[in-house]
C-alpha cells in the first residue's frame, strides 16, 4: 500500500520537522491549492489553532479526517461533521505508556505523587503529555513541575548536553519513604514524532471512523497501533 498523502498545517517546530520528516507525502496546509491538495487523505495540525475553522471547513467538504497534534486548542467545539483523532503525544511507545498510565493510574491515586517534565526552554506551548499523565494519576495540572533551565536539566534530570535543544522527559515518582516507584520516558530528537505520525494517519484511515473527536488512546487500546 503506498503511503498516504496529505496536508501539515503549523509553522513551529514539530510542523516542519514532520514536513522535512514526511516529504514527499506531506505538504504544508499554506500550499493546499497546489497539485497535493486534491489528492489529500488527511489534515494534521500542529498549529496555535487561528486555522482551525478553515481546515475543518476543507475536510468536511472533501470527507477526510483531521489529526489534531496541538493542545489547548477548540477543535472539540468547533469539529462538527469531522472525523478528528485528538493525539496528546505522536510517538508511538510513548502513547503506549500513556495508554498504560490511563488504565494503571487511577490505582496510585491517594498516593503521594509527583510528576515532572522537562523540554527545550523554547517550549512555551502547554505540555500536552504531561497534562494527560497527570490527569491519569488524578493530579491537576497546576501540580505538574516544569523544568526550562539548561543547568538543572542537565545537573538534576541528566538530560544528555547534546539534546537539551531536542527533548521531552517525564519523570513520575509515586510513594515517599521506604518505598518508592519512579517512571521515567525520554524522547530525544524528530524522528519518533515523524514515524508516529505516518501511522497514526494509516491507522485512521484504515478505520470507519464516526464523525467527532477520538482519542488516539482508543487506537492503542483497539490494537490499532
Amino acid at each position: 500500500m503506498n503511503p498516504p498523502t496529505f496536508l501539515i498545517a503549523g509553522t513551529g517546530k514539530l510542523a516542519r520537522e514532520l514536513l522535512t520528516g514526511l516529504a514527499p507525502h506531506a505538504q504544508a496546509w499554506s500550499d493546499r491549492d497546489a497539485v497535493i491538495a486534491p489528492l489529500a487523505q488527511a489534515v494534521v495540525h500542529a498549529g496555535s489553532g487561528r486555522e482551525l475553522p478553515a481546515i475543518l471547513r476543507f475536510c468536511s467538504e472533501r470527507s477526510i479526517p483531521l489529526i489534531e497534534l496541538s493542545t489547548g486548542t477548540d477543535v472539540a467545539r468547533l469539529a462538527q461533521g469531522v472525523p478528528v483523532v485528538v493525539c496528546a503525544n505522536a510517538n508511538l511507545l510513548m502513547l503506549k505508556f500513556m495508554a498504560m498510565l490511563s488504565r494503571s493510574g487511577p490505582w496510585f491515586r491517594g498516593e503521594p505523587i509527583r510528576l515532572t517534565e522537562s523540554h527545550q526552554a523554547g517550549k512555551t506551548s502547554v505540555p500536552g503529555t504531561a497534562v494527560a499523565m497527570a490527569a491519569s494519576l488524578g493530579l491537576s495540572s497546576q501540580a505538574i513541575v516544569s523544568v526550562r533551565d539548561p543547568g538543572r536539566q542537565s545537573q538534576a534530570l541528566g538530560i544528555p548536553g547534546e539534546t537539551l535543544e531536542r527533548h521531552a522527559f517525564h519523570r513520575i515518582e509515586i510513594g515517599e519513604g521506604d518505598c518508592r516507584l519512579r517512571l521515567e520516558t525520554l524522547v530525544t530528537g524528530a524522528s519518533p514524532y515523524a514515524d508516529g505520525v505516518r501511522r497514526i494517519v494509516e491507522a485512521t484511515l484504515a478505520q470507519p471512523l464516526e464523525p467527532r473527536c477520538h482519542d488516539v488512546v482508543e487506537f492503542i487500546e483497539n490494537g490499532w497501533l
